[in-house]
């Protein structure tokens, strides 16, 4: 470890050299990557050096208690050290955890895609549930939210509903959010007070850039149609929506959010490539998920992950057996509990596969 924590401080050093460099200034991109290194460093280095700090000094209070013949200054550094110890373990875990490998695409905005499952309207409308779940969330964690395309479910809710997040680190927190959630509730449409059990899925796209999609526009049909829902009086008078289909995969993408077709365009064409481009990274998933008694982070939508009982005021998480007593919370956006705690099961996981290899 400490080696590695060496190789990182060396390589904070030159990015510091590096980021001043006249040639770095004058080009945004490379001096954009650079801070970003820069950033993530310097909190390594930060730990790394505090825990040199706490090294150092329970040396120097072992020293003491070897040497000091004073019976009272011998107490004085076993009780330091007592106090030391913890503070060092601490800060040994803690580097352990930041010496993980990151998931590269954790800083990446996400496409967030919410369908209704098996159910039908209930589905719809449970579908429209987690979706203002997420809407909330979002809201708490002070990301931006907007939707692409919807298909309202004919007693409320939604279909289907795309959406755009961006933000800082939304991917690495929402990923765990992809799969099967499960209602158990009396649906509105119920009228003998049954309980059913209904699902909505999930996918969370990492959001491509251009640079990470070879996309050929010669492969891409483009469709133009009049928008159907919220937008005024131009809603079905303009052709405004737009809908791409990929030849080559057969992917369908259409966005009728904005009143502006340009608009529409580059949104959908967001879209496809983030679709084209988690095609690819479900691939390298696979290959791990296979290894990882958690699935977390494999973003397998045929997965169940969590269920929301309503009845018993009760959610959990089939990955990590977590259950919680406050489904109104949850349903209100409150679901950063779960996120840190599969965070904390990815780590675990991956730590595994280090000590392995």
């Amino acid at each position: 470890m400490i080696e590695q924590l060496e190789a990182i401080r060396e390589r904070f050093n030159e990015v510091g050299q590096q980021i001043v460099q006249p040639e770095v200034v004058s080009d945004p991109k490379r001096f954009m990557k650079l801070s970003k290194e820069y950033k993530e460093l310097d909190r390594i280095v930060q730990q790394y050096v505090s825990y040199q700090q706490v090294l150092a000094e329970i040396e120097n209070a072992r020293q003491l208690i070897a040497t000091e013949k004073d019976e009272d200054f011998r107490e004085l550094a076993k009780e330091e050290l007592e106090q030391l110890q913890p503070r060092r373990d601490q800060l040994e875990a803690d580097l352990k955890e930041m010496l993980i490998p990151k998931d590269p695409n954790d800083s990446r905005n996400i496409i967030l895609e919410v369908r209704g499952g098996t159910g039908g309207d209930e589905a719809a409308i449970f579908a429209g549930d987690i979706f203002r779940m997420y809407q909330r969330f979002c809201d708490k964690m002070g990301w931006k939210m907007s939707i692409v395309d919807f298909t309202e479910g004919s007693s409320g809710g939604y279909k289907e509903i795309v959406a755009e997040v961006e933000g800082e680190d939304v991917y690495g927190k929402m990923k765990f959010e992809s799969g099967v959630h499960r209602v158990q509730r009396v649906p509105a449409t119920e009228t003998q007070g049954r309980i059913h059990t209904s699902a909505a899925s999930v996918a969370v796209l990492p959001e491509a850039e251009e640079v990470d999609v070879d996309l050929n526009m010669n492969d891409i049909r483009k469709d133009t149609f009049c928008s159907s829902g919220a937008g005024g009086q131009s809603v079905n008078t303009t052709y405004s929506a737009v809908r791409l289909t990929h030849i080559p995969t057969g992917l369908v993408v259409q966005c009728q959010d904005e009143r502006s077709q340009l608009k529409n365009f580059d949104k959908a064409l967001t879209v496809l490539r983030s679709r084209l481009y988690e095609i690819e990274l479900q691939k390298h998933n696979d290959a791990i998920a296979s290894q990882r008694k958690t699935m977390v982070g494999s973003g397998d939508r045929s997965d169940k992950i969590r269920t929301y009982n309503y009845p018993q005021s009760r959610v959990t998480d089939h990955r990590i057996g977590m259950t919680v007593y406050n489904l109104p919370a949850v349903m209100d956006g409150d679901i950063g509990d779960f996120i840190e705690q599969l965070r904390i099961a990815e780590n675990a996981e991956r730590l595994k596969e280090g000590a392995g290899a």
